[in-house]
C-alpha cells in the first residue's frame, strides 16, 4: 500500500489565491483541479525534456513544489501542461519610430497579455511631439500619446483570463518629451496599466550632482533640441514620484555594463516590475526559493539550499524548452540566450527567525551571503547543464566567453522578483522586502481584500483580546521581539537601499524592491533614494509613499480602519 503524501501546507489565503487564479476551471467557472493536481501538472510538463530520466525529475520537481520551497512565476503555474502552454512572465518588445512598427508592437503585446505574460517597452526611439511625419505633412503626437493607446488596449485584454495586463514604459531621460512623460501619471487616473520609469544615464546623474545643464536630443538625429537644468529635471521626477509612485528610474548604463549578450544590441527596457532587463522580443522565466524554509538552528542549511538551487536551474531551463512562445521572434532570441531568473523570497521571515533586525549590518551580511550563494550555485548548475545539453547558442559572442567563464546553459541565472502572489501561496514574506506590517490587507484578486496576519503575530500575541487594535499589536510585537520586529515603515530610506544594493551585487539581472516610504516622507527623501541607488550600483529603483494613491496593493490595518 502506497504511503499517503502529506498535505501541501497551504494557508487559507493561499487556497483562495489558487482557487481564483491558478486551479483549472470548467466552462462554467467551477474548479476542476486540486492544488495537488496543479503541482503534478506543472512537474510533469516541465520534466518532459528529460527523456529517459523524466520520471526521476518529475518526482524531484514535484517535491520542490509541494513543500513550497520553490515556486515558478505565475504563468508557469497557470499554464504548464495546458493546451496554450505560455509559461514566461516577462517580455520586452521593441517600439520602432513608424506607425506600422508601433501598431505591430501593440498587436504583439495583446497576444502576450492574452497568454499570461507582462510586457516592457522602450518608447525612446519615437520622435518628439510636433516633429514632421511622412509625406502628408503631419506632425508626431509623441511617445506619451502612444503609451495612452497601449494603456487603453491593455484595459480590454485579460491575461490568460486570470491576470490583468501589466506593462512597463521606459523613456530615456534625454528625450525631448521627458517632462510630459514624467508628469503623465500625476493625475492618478491616467495610464493605470503601466509602471513608468525614466531611463537615466550616468551623464544625467553626474549633471544632477554637478548642477550642470543637460541636453535633450532628437532620437533620430542625435542633435540637441534644448538644454534644461539637470537639477530641475530631477526635482520634477521626484515630485511626481512623491505624488503617485511614478516614475521610477532604470539606470541604463549600469544595465548595459552587465549585458551578457551585447552582440544582439543594448537593453532598453525591463519587465513590468523592473527586475528583468531584456533585449527586444526576449522573454525570461523566473522562480523563487523560500529561504525561510532553510532556516536551522543558528543559520541556514546551505547543503539543502545548494541542492535545490541546482534542481531549480534545471526546472527553469526546461521551461525555456517546453514553452509555447506567443511570437516566433520571442522563441528565436529566448532560445538563443536561454535566460532564467532564480531568486529568493522569505528574507524578512528568515531574519526574524535568526533574530536579526532587517536594518542591521548583520542582515545585509546575511543577504549578501544568500544571493552570492544562490548565484554561484546556479551558475555552477548552468555549467553542468551546458556539458549535458549544450551551451546557450549566444555563448561564443557573450560576456561570459570574453571573461573566461566555462560554457553556460543560460545567459543569466539570477534575478530578485517581487513574488507578489507566489509568496502568498508559499506562506512567506515577499521577495527581499521587509515585513509590511503585523496585520495588513492585500488588495488583490480583482477587488477582493485579503487580511494577512504575520506568523509572529500569531505566535506572540495569542493572548491579546480580539478587540486589540493594530497599534496595540505592533507595540506588543516590539516588546516581545525587540529590534528584530521592523516593518517597512520603520526603516530609513538608506536601509532599504543598502539591502537592495547587496542583492544587486550578486544578481545577474536586477532587483525588484519597493522603497516604501511613510506618508510623512518628503520629496527630499525620494531624491535621496534615487541618488543613493545610483551611487550604490543598483540597476533601477522604485519608491512608494504610503497612501499617495487612492488604492494600493498593501494597506495597514490601521489605514483601512481610518477609511471605514
Amino acid at each position: 500500500m502506497a504511503k499517503a503524501r502529506p498535505a501541501i501546507p497551504l494557508s487559507e489565503n493561499a487556497q483562495l489565491v489558487l482557487k481564483e487564479r491558478y486551479l483549472g476551471k470548467d466552462a462554467d467557472g467551477r474548479v476542476t483541479e486540486t492544488p495537488d493536481q496543479l503541482m503534478e501538472r506543472v512537474a510533469r510538463a516541465v520534466a518532459a525534456p528529460e527523456g529517459k530520466s523524466r520520471r526521476k525529475w518529475e518526482g524531484r520537481f514535484l517535491e520542490l513544489l509541494r513543500t513550497l520551497r520553490f515556486l515558478p512565476n505565475s504563468p508557469t503555474l497557470m499554464n504548464a501542461g495546458r493546451p496554450h502552454g505560455q509559461l514566461s512572465a516577462c517580455f520586452v518588445l521593441p517600439v520602432e519610430d513608424d506607425l506600422e512598427g508601433i501598431f505591430d508592437s501593440l498587436k504583439y503585446a495583446a497576444l502576450i497579455h492574452q497568454s499570461g505574460g507582462g510586457t516592457g517597452f522602450a518608447f525612446s526611439r519615437l520622435r518628439p511631439k510636433g516633429s514632421p511625419v511622412g509625406p502628408f505633412r503631419g506632425v508626431a503626437s509623441g511617445p506619451v500619446s502612444f503609451i495612452r493607446v497601449f494603456d487603453t488596449a491593455t484595459e480590454t485584454i485579460k491575461q490568460g483570463g486570470t491576470r490583468r495586463g501589466a506593462n512597463m514604459a521606459v523613456l530615456r531621460v534625454d528625450h525631448p518629451d521627458i517632462l510630459e512623460f514624467v508628469d503623465s501619471k500625476r493625475d492618478k487616473h491616467s495610464i493605470l496599466n503601466f509602471n513608468i520609469s525614466v531611463g537615466a544615464t550616468d551623464a544625467f546623474m553626474e549633471a544632477v550632482r554637478s548642477k550642470s545643464p543637460f541636453d535633450l536630443r532628437d532620437p533620430a538625429t542625435g542633435k540637441t533640441v534644448r538644454s534644461v537644468p539637470a537639477t530641475e529635471l530631477m526635482d520634477r521626477i521626484c515630485q511626481a514620484a512623491w505624488e503617485c509612485g511614478d516614475p521610477g528610474l532604470v539606470f541604463l548604463d549600469r544595465v548595459n555594463q552587465f549585458n551578457p549578450t551585447p552582440d544582439r544590441g543594448p537593453m532598453e527596457s525591463t519587465n513590468p516590475c523592473g527586475e528583468q532587463p531584456l533585449l527586444a522580443f526576449e522573454s525570461c522565466n523566473l522562480g523563487s526559493l523560500d529561504v525561510a524554509k532553510y532556516c536551522v538552528e543558528g543559520g541556514v542549511d546551505w547543503k539543502a539550499l545548494g541542492r535545490d538551487v541546482a534542481d531549480c536551474v534545471r526546472f527553469l531551463d526546461n521551461v525555456v524548452e517546453v514553452n509555447a512562445f506567443p511570437l516566433p521572434e520571442c522563441r528565436e532570441i529566448t532560445r538563443r540566450n536561454r535566460k532564467i531568473g532564480l531568486g529568493i523570497m522569505g528574507l524578512a521571515d528568515l531574519l526574524i527567525n535568526l533574530g536579526v533586525p532587517y536594518d542591521s549590518a548583520e542582515a545585509r551580511v546575511w543577504g549578501e551571503r544568500l544571493m552570492a550563494f544562490v548565484t554561484r550555485e546556479a551558475r555552477k548548475a548552468s555549467a553542468g547543464l551546458a556539458k549535458e545539453k549544450g551551451a546557450f547558442p549566444g555563448y561564443p559572442k557573450s560576456m561570459w566567453k570574453r571573461l573566461g567563464y566555462p560554457p553556460l546553459r543560460n545567459a543569466t541565472v539570477s534575478t530578485v522578483a517581487p513574488t507578489g502572489t507566489i509568496s502568498i501561496i508559499a506562506g512567506t514574506s515577499s521577495g527581499i522586502e521587509p515585513v509590511f506590517s503585523g496585520v495588513f490587507y492585500r488588495n488583490v484578486l480583482s477587488g477582493k481584500r485579503l487580511m494577512d496576519v504575520h506568523p509572529a503575530v500569531k505566535k506572540w500575541v495569542a493572548n491579546l483580546s480580539p478587540e486589540a487594535g493594530a497599534d496595540e499589536v505592533h507595540a506588543r510585537l516590539r516588546k516581545e521581539l525587540g529590534p528584530v520586529w521592523k516593518t517597512a515603515g520603520d526603516l530609513a530610506v538608506a536601509d532599504h537601499i543598502a539591502m537592495q544594493a547587496v542583492f544587486q551585487r550578486h544578481s545577474d539581472s536586477a532587483v525588484s524592491k519597493t522603497i516604501n516610504l511613510p506618508q510623512s516622507a518628503s520629496i527630499g527623501d525620494v531624491r535621496m533614494a534615487y541618488m543613493e541607488a545610483h551611487r550604490w550600483g543598483c540597476k533601477g529603483i522604485t519608491v512608494y509613499r504610503d497612501r499617495s494613491r487612492e488604492t494600493q496593493v498593501l494597506e495597514t490595518a490601521a489605514a483601512v480602519c481610518q477609511r471605514c
